[in-house]
């Protein structure tokens, strides 16, 4: 009985698969990037990506760096993995972490140009405000 169980679930569990990769595929392409930078939309998971443009990291050498609780590196870390964003390996007890992609880090250093230019257009507006006020 129990094996007859367990068919039922492996094969309910493979459908739902199914049925999200179907979703998925179907799933219009503004709303896969909207998806994808709500997973950037963390202040942690971005500090996280800009260490590993730098280089592979254990998990114990970004706490200090994240500036979060372990538990909650971990959890990030698991969503930065669930969106393909990240690898992890395993070396004795270390688990060590890398970009998937070079393509991350190049977002990451776009996104860095664009709040530049946004910013200093800022600055210039109010310079601009503050000579206009005399």
């Amino acid at each position: 009985m129990a094996v007859r169980r367990s068919r039922h679930v492996l094969a309910a569990t493979a459908t739902q698969a199914q049925a999200r990769e179907a979703a998925r595929v179907s799933t219009p392409l503004y709303q896969l990037k909207a998806e994808f930078f709500k997973t950037l939309g963390h202040p942690a998971r971005i500090r996280v990506l800009e260490l590993l443009s730098e280089r592979e990291h254990a998990v114990a050498e970004m706490l200090p760096q994240v500036g979060i609780e372990p538990s909650h590196l971990s959890q990030q870390l698991a969503v930065l993995r669930r969106a393909n964003l990240v690898t992890s390996r395993k070396q004795g007890s270390t688990v060590y972490y890398s970009l998937t992609s070079p393509q991350v880090a190049e977002l990451l250093a776009v996104a860095r140009q664009i709040l530049t230019g946004v910013l200093s257009g800022q600055a210039e507006l109010l310079h601009d405000l503050r000579a206009s006020a005399v």
